[in-house]
């Protein structure tokens, strides 16, 4: 297969075979983001990928699942993505789901017309990068939408038989705001419904625009003792049935993860148990270089 730059995908699809249909974001502005700052955001030539899904056929492979990548392949036209859509059903009969990363903005270019045929054309699972539920932090981090306008497309994907999956940020908002956006995006999440919930606690990396505001001191990180009270405080607060939660917290090598309700006990305790730990020594922060 030929990839290029960084793959991403949620970790949830790791049993997805990952179909390469764009390179890059079409955004590509978040602060905090390094991915895709090194390739030149482009679609795919057609007859490229039609070669990968004659490969895989021609190896034996027929998946049920295909996650189309790169960082926002929800970003291609109406008339690309339904050709794309075709040829995965021609070559993978057995699929039943085409999953991919979206922004709120894609979803915004596309009438309720194009949402109903996509998702009649098998295009299942919507992963967006919501990251806060605070319209002062997502416009900071340069964001491209607001809470309303997020609210608005969600229910439009809804409305046309797709399923929303959301990508948030635990410590997005910053040192001593963290009770606060989880407040918020439990309000949110309480009113979506998403099926997925994946959270990439905020890990600022040095080459992200985000580090010259930190340098500046514009934008003061939380520790990772108040990102894991964020996490659990959200976990508490969210009363979303069949919800499950991926909880990453890179620094810390802790992995939370569960379905609401009936995990969420299990999953306060393991948050518990970390706050305790790292509430015992001296303030860790997830910025590289350590």
């Amino acid at each position: 297969m030929k990839y290029e730059g960084q793959v991403c995908r949620p970790p949830i699809e790791r049993s997805s075979y990952i179909l390469p249909a764009s390179v890059g974001c079409a955004y590509n502005g978040c602060k905090f983001c390094t991915l895709f700052k090194h390739v030149s955001c482009r679609a795919l030539p057609l007859g490229q990928i039609e070669d990968e899904l004659r490969r895989v056929r021609d190896l034996g492979g027929n998946p049920r699942q295909v996650f189309l990548g790169d960082g926002n392949a929800f970003s291609l036209d109406t008339d690309r993505m339904m050709k794309i859509l075709s040829m995965i059903t021609q070559y993978f009969p057995a699929c039943r789901k085409v999953n991919m990363d979206a922004t709120v903005t894609d979803i915004s270019h596309k009438t309720d017309a194009e949402l109903r045929l996509l998702g009649e054309s098998g295009v299942s699972h919507l992963y967006i990068g919501i990251e806060s539920g605070l319209d002062d932090v997502l416009s900071f981090m340069n964001k491209e939408h607001g809470v309303s306008q997020a609210y608005m497309e969600i229910d439009r994907i809804q409305s046309a038989g797709m399923v929303f999956n959301a990508h948030i940020m635990t410590g997005v908002a910053g040192a001593g705001r963290g009770y606060e956006n989880a407040e918020a995006l439990s309000v949110f999440f309480n009113r979506t419904r998403p099926e997925r919930v994946i959270n990439f606690s905020m890990f600022l990396h040095q080459d992200a625009p985000l580090y010259k505001d930190f340098q500046s001191g514009g934008f003061v990180p939380a520790d990772e003792a108040e990102n894991l009270a964020e996490a659990r405080l959200l976990l508490e607060l969210t009363d979303v049935d069949s919800l499950f939660y991926d909880g990453l917290h890179e620094r810390l090598e802790l992995r939370v993860r569960g379905t609401l309700p009936s995990d969420r006990d299990k999953m306060l305790n393991a948050y518990d148990d970390a706050i305790k730990a790292y509430n015992a020594i001296d303030p860790m922060f997830a910025i590289w270089p350590f």
